[in-house]
C-alpha cells in the first residue's frame, strides 16, 4: 500500500459578531485512536483567523476521528468586553470524521451567542 500524502486539515474563524476574521484565538486537535483521545497538537489563529499551517497534512494525515477544541470563551473576553459571565459559549468542540485523503476544512462562525460549522473546501 503506497502511503497518500494529499490529505490536509485546515480552519478558518470569523467572528460574525464584530465582522471580521477571529484573531488570536487558542485551539486544539485531537484523535480518537482506539477510544483514547490523542493530542495532537495547540496553536493560535493569526490576523486572518487562520492557522499559519495547516492542522495535519503530508505524512502527519490520517484518516480517523477527530476533535477541534476552540478557546472561544477566552477570545470573546478579550475583543468584547462587558459580556455577562458565566458566557454563554466558552469551549466550542467539533468532532468529525475524515474518511480519505482529501482536504478537509472546518470553518467556525462564532458570535457570543453561537456558532456555525461545515466542512468547506
Amino acid at each position: 500500500m503506497t502511503e497518500n500524502t494529499a490529505g490536509r486539515l485546515t480552519t478558518h474563524v470569523l467572528d460574525t459578531a464584530l465582522g471580521r476574521p477571529a484573531a488570536g484565538l487558542s485551539l486544539s486537535l485531537y484523535r480518537f485512536d482506539d477510544g483514547r483521545r490523542l493530542d495532537i497538537l495547540s496553536t493560535v489563529t493569526n490576523a486572518d483567523g487562520r492557522c499559519d499551517a495547516p492542522l495535519l497534512g503530508g505524512e502527519a494525515f490520517r484518516a480517523g476521528r477527530y476533535e477541534l477544541v476552540f478557546a472561544a470563551g477566552d477570545y470573546l473576553r478579550r475583543t468584547q468586553p462587558g459580556l455577562a459571565e458565566p458566557l454563554f459559549l466558552d469551549e466550542v468542540v467539533i468532532r468529525f470524521g475524515m474518511a480519505e485523503a482529501a482536504h478537509y476544512h472546518v470553518p467556525l462562525l462564532l458570535s457570543p451567542f453561537g456558532y456555525s460549522t461545515y466542512r468547506g473546501s
